[in-house]
């Protein structure tokens, strides 16, 4: 995907509105629905932790298929502590859940929203 790239505040004038005026129906809504300060701070903390490429590697494995600490870490040539340290986070932002088999805890992706905003990421990033 192609981005546009600004050298100088003076590349910035394709996104200024040519004319100065408020479309405050439209303001309104916006307000209206705007998220509280807690909500949007809760709300940018979660995309944070999308933003380290070993977690995201951990939830796309997860996205295949439900797998145990030793198999996460085989699969991504990483060692078991790193592993569950991206894990513990992820659990704190129930992006993943564990569940006990015998001696092994299993993992998994936490629920439908977390398969669905990786499913949307991987659409994304191919258009």
């Amino acid at each position: 995907m192609a981005e546009k790239k600004y050298k100088n505040k003076e590349d910035y004038s394709d996104m200024k509105c040519e004319h100065t005026h408020a479309h405050k129906d439209l303001i309104k809504k916006v307000n209206a629905s705007m998220l509280d300060e807690d909500e949007l701070y809760d709300l940018a903390e979660l995309f944070k932790v999308f933003g380290d490429s070993t977690r995201i590697k951990i939830l796309f494995a997860l996205f295949e298929a439900d797998l145990c600490v030793c198999d996460i870490a085989e699969t991504l040539n990483m060692t078991q502590s790193a592993i569950s340290h991206q894990l513990k986070i992820l659990k704190q932002n129930k992006l993943v859940k564990g569940t006990r088999e015998g001696k092994s805890i299993i993992y998994s992706l936490a629920d439908d929203h977390v398969r669905s905003i990786i499913a949307q990421g991987i659409e994304h990033i191919e258009e």
